[in-house]
């Protein structure tokens, strides 16, 4: 008979879906609240980023709704909502006008490879399990990254919070300074509708917590831009506008074969951005909710939208820094509200397209300022200038260059900045001088820097506790503290290293002990160590310095060791020592002995 697993299928409902536990009727009502909103600051962004990458603008409609299910479903992030984005916009605009004209049939054809293309790269990505990558973006560069990625969504919607037609303006710099340059212009009735929207969202989420407080808002600010020009004349805002057909028509992506090299190389540069921009903001929104993302499977589910976008109408999507976190603001449980904004704009847009033109664009840059506010949590920036000045500095400049450089150069440069912090830490592992206080009893071990009283040492043995991997990039800075201690004056000639916590050694490392050994038995002294790990051992072991060593210069605990050394200290200067710093001392000849 046929054993049955207890294992689930690869392919089962679990696997496929780990948060369909989390589904009852609180989070479909929440969900449902999240994507509403979500549909909301889906369409004109997708209208307007449709126009930054040269597509008509039911392209933008399109990119909100297929790829928006597809990688809520099959990737791992409970909050990001995919689509289309800014960067991705321009930078397709960038890379593909000089091949095809803006807007013309063969343009579309080269957007379309190119989708399907970026697409198979990133499902490759996650395939092979290459998503560790990710792991090398610290928290603190994430927070960083957000911050900044903060003040570029309220740098990028003050204009149209001022009511100020900034078409052709493009990136937060230039928006802010068209802002300033135009402020004579100010639109005071879409600087109302903004403010309307912020504060009716405040107001409700802290004294209606449960209530869906940025939908509300808007609500709000639309009621009011349709009343006050009946009262106003000058007070008409600019609005959403007429909404296209929202069902995708299929596509079928072809291209000649004389354009897809090039085109391969264009898609890798998209694909870097858009999955650099879609793991940050999943790892940053896990960061607030507590999720564990799994990178690959979040590289999977970017490229299946991709993949199958290409085939319905769609350009190259990721996830969307402005409609994730408010996705997350909202209240959203599962990837479910990213289905309901996209099934909601197909009804909708359909059957209500003409209130929904209605919506004031200022009411909507009044939402983006409220979420770019909550985003830069200014209380952890003042929990990292308590704690941690070098974390906040690696924050400070990944902001800085989140708001001054393109974004996939912020979260690179975010993280090379952690690892070269890392690798500053990992190249100067601690060294501490142990001593005994002989004012207790039983003596204990202590940091000598540590302690707040003078002990004595042993002129003759010192006690070094290493912390950390001895590693090629470290045996530098460890050889210089060493040959320190050689060089002092009456420095000790014996050396005990307590190695229970140095846990790795390389090649270098181990030639670096020897050398130390070799120096400290031409001086007539000794090298030992107190419980080396395994790992450092078996790297002896390789190198033959276990045999050079001596088994009899390794112990298995500080007591021991201690006992077996203070013998082979030379007895003509233990007569003139004042510090009997071991128990050991007392069998020795002393300052007060005849001997």
């Amino acid at each position: 008979m046929q054993a049955f697993s207890n294992k689930p299928p690869v392919l089962s409902v679990a696997r496929l879906w780990p948060w369909l536990h989390r589904v009852n009727k609180r989070s479909l009502r929440l969900d449902a609240q999240a994507g509403l909103l979500g549909m909301v600051l889906s369409l004109p962004q997708g209208i307007a980023f449709a126009s930054l990458a040269g597509l008509p603008i039911e392209f933008g409609v399109y990119t909100s709704i297929v790829p928006c299910i597809v990688a809520a479903l099959f990737g791992s992030s409970w909050h990001v909502t995919s689509g289309p984005t800014n960067a991705i916009s321009l930078a397709m605009l960038a890379m593909l006008a000089p091949l095809a004209a803006v807007g013309s049939a063969h343009y579309i054809a080269l957007a379309l490879t190119v989708t399907l293309l970026v697409g198979c790269i990133q499902l490759g990505v996650g395939v092979l399990r290459l998503g560790s990558i990710a792991n090398f973006i610290s928290p603190v560069a994430l927070f960083g990254f957000t911050a900044g990625a903060a003040l570029l969504i309220a740098m990028s919607a003050l204009p149209e919070a001022l009511g100020l037609d900034a078409v052709g303006v493009h990136g937060a710099l230039q928006s802010v300074s068209y802002a300033v340059t135009h402020a004579a212009h100010t639109h005071w009735a879409s600087v109302l509708a903004a403010a309307t929207t912020v504060v009716v969202a405040v107001a409700l989420k802290r004294w209606r917590p449960t209530w869906p407080h940025m939908l509300l808002g808007l609500m709000a600010a639309t009621a009011l831009s349709v009343v006050l020009p009946h009262a106003m004349p000058n007070a008409q805002m600019q609005t959403v506008g007429h909404i296209p057909s929202p069902f995708p028509p299929l596509s079928w992506p072809v291209v000649s074969l004389r354009d897809l090299p090039e085109l391969v190389g264009l898609a890798l540069a998209l694909s870097l951005v858009a999955l650099g921009q879609s793991v940050s903001i999943a790892k940053a929104l896990a960061d607030r909710s507590g999720q564990r993302i799994d990178a690959n499977r979040e590289f999977v589910g970017q490229g299946l939208s991709n993949v199958v976008g290409a085939f319905f109408s769609c350009y190259v999507s990721c996830g969307s820094l402005n409609r994730s976190v408010p996705n997350y603001e909202a209240g959203a449980q599962t990837p479910l509200a990213a289905v309901f904004s996209a099934a909601f704009m197909l009804a909708l847009v359909g059957v209500a397209s003409t209130q929904l033109a209605q919506i004031p664009v200022a009411a909507i840059a009044g939402l983006l300022m409220l979420v770019a506010w909550s985003l830069l949590d200014v209380p952890r920036w003042m929990y990292l200038w308590r704690v941690s000045r070098r974390d906040l500095a690696i924050a400070a400049l990944t902001l800085l260059a989140t708001v001054t450089l393109r974004l996939e150069y912020a979260i690179v440069l975010g993280a090379l900045l952690s690892l070269m912090v890392f690798l500053y830490r990992t190249a100067n592992p601690a060294m501490r001088r142990i001593g005994f206080d002989t004012h207790d009893q039983p003596r204990r071990s202590v940091v000598l820097a540590d302690s707040d009283k003078a002990l004595p040492e042993c002129p003759q043995l010192t006690l070094l506790r290493m912390e950390g991997d001895v590693y090629f990039g470290a045996v530098q800075s460890v050889s210089d503290r060493l040959q320190r201690l050689r060089d002092m004056p009456g420095a000790a000639k014996h050396l005990l290293v307590m190695a229970k916590s140095m846990n790795y050694i390389d090649l270098a490392g181990a030639q670096l002990w020897a050398q130390e050994l070799g120096a400290r038995r031409s001086a007539g002294g000794d090298v030992y160590f107190h419980r080396p790990r395994s790992a450092v051992v078996h790297m002896w072991q390789a190198t033959g310095f276990d045999a050079e060593l001596g088994s009899a210069n390794v112990f298995g605990d500080k007591g021991s060791a201690i006992a077996h050394i203070v013998p082979r200290l030379d007895p003509n200067l233990c007569k003139h020592c004042q510090a009997r710093v071991f128990q050991e001392c007392a069998a020795r000849p002393g300052p007060t002995d005849p001997r």
